[in-house]
């Protein structure tokens, strides 16, 4: 049966609910139907009222970004000599992809806390606006890696490879990449109508994570795909990161725990594991959807679990172990705190 929309009775008993999702345990692709029915009965259960709290974490995270990231983006376009320098440039671009995904992501979610349907189109456009902000983060944080590598086994050669003008045309690149690695996947999936109607007016990320791997060959060739470019993308951060500390442990930098190199070194590894644990947790939960292991329910938990805030927290990491740990950014901070703080308190003139 072909749907024209998801205008079906929004009404199974509990009997029928455990039918259909046994049939979705069982079967590796699902009618319209058959996958309209499920998000209907998940979206009017206990269970789906309950996903109202799995909000709280990105408006948290959201309103911690807000305060935060505007105020580095700020320090880092308002100063000539902060802005001309790579390492601040790439970190401005990974800030502002990081915002972007958190106004976007929040967004979704709210809207699907609320039961409110989209039209294709609008859910389309914002799950594209979504895979652009976070692989645009992600490209930039492995090039942010890639220049701290170059910084330090390359010092005498740093600013004759990348000097600010290679920088911009890199960031370019790097949105361009952030577009098109998605849009390419897009255009499969609506080449091949592998967009479910239902499943893009619900417009929920995790339901959608979920339902990938019951869907046509298209859909799943493309979710494995893009896990492993993530993948590789982790992978060439870890290897830089490793090789770093090889080749420096000699220079005697790591000898105290409390130096400047071994926190700053612990602050990357702790971003960096945040950003390869919901990775492993997808792919964990795609061998036990793979193999039948858990039911739809418990899916879509841990679908939410890993999207709402696993994935959320490096966004808001990111800023507060990166962005402050910059001595010029802190201290261009302070200095407005500090302007600000003497204009508050400074005495009003005396009448004349």
């Amino acid at each position: 049966m072909e749907l024209s929309g998801c205008t079906l009775v929004k009404r199974a008993n509990t009997s029928a609910y455990q039918h259909r999702e046994t049939e979705f345990n069982s079967s590796s692709n699902l009618d319209d139907t058959s996958l309209y029915y499920l998000l209907e009965e998940w979206a009017l259960t206990p269970s789906g009222i309950n996903m109202k709290m799995f909000l709280i974490p990105p408006v948290v995270c959201l309103v911690a970004g807000v305060l935060i990231i505007p105020t580095i983006l700020f320090v880092i376009f308002s100063r000539f000599s902060i802005r001309q320098e790579t390492r601040y440039m790439l970190l401005g671009n990974a800030l502002l992809s990081d915002l972007i995904y958190l106004l976007f992501y929040t967004l979704s979610a709210a809207l699907n806390a609320a039961h409110v349907h989209l039209p294709k189109e609008a859910c389309v456009l914002l799950l594209f606006l979504l895979a652009v902000a976070y692989c645009g983060g992600l490209f930039t944080a492995a090039a942010i890696v890639l220049d701290t590598y170059i910084a330090i086994l390359f010092p005498l050669r740093y600013i004759a490879i990348l000097p600010p003008s290679r920088t911009r045309k890199i960031i370019v690149l790097l949105w361009m990449c952030s577009g098109a690695f998605p849009g390419i996947f897009f255009l499969v999936l609506s080449s091949t109508h592998s967009f479910v109607p239902c499943v893009l007016e619900m417009c929920s990320v995790p339901v959608i994570l979920i339902l990938t791997l019951n869907g046509t060959d298209a859909v799943k060739l493309c979710f494995w795909l893009s896990n492993t470019v993530i993948f590789l993308c982790l992978c060439l951060i870890f290897c830089c990161y490793a090789i770093l500390y090889f080749k420096t442990k000699q220079s005697g930098i790591w000898e105290s725990i409390c130096s400047r190199a071994s926190v700053t070194f612990l602050m990357h590894n702790t971003v960096l594991f945040f950003y390869f644990f919901p990775l492993l947790a997808l792919f964990i939960e795609s061998f036990l959807c793979i193999n039948v292991v858990i039911r739809l329910q418990t899916g879509i938990w841990v679908s939410l679990t890993v999207c709402n805030v696993l994935m959320i927290l490096p966004k808001v990491l990111f800023p507060f172990l990166y962005g402050l740990r910059y001595r010029e950014i802190s201290a261009s901070l302070k200095s407005i705190v500090r302007r600000k703080h003497l204009h508050l308190v400074s005495p009003a003139p005396s009448p004349s």
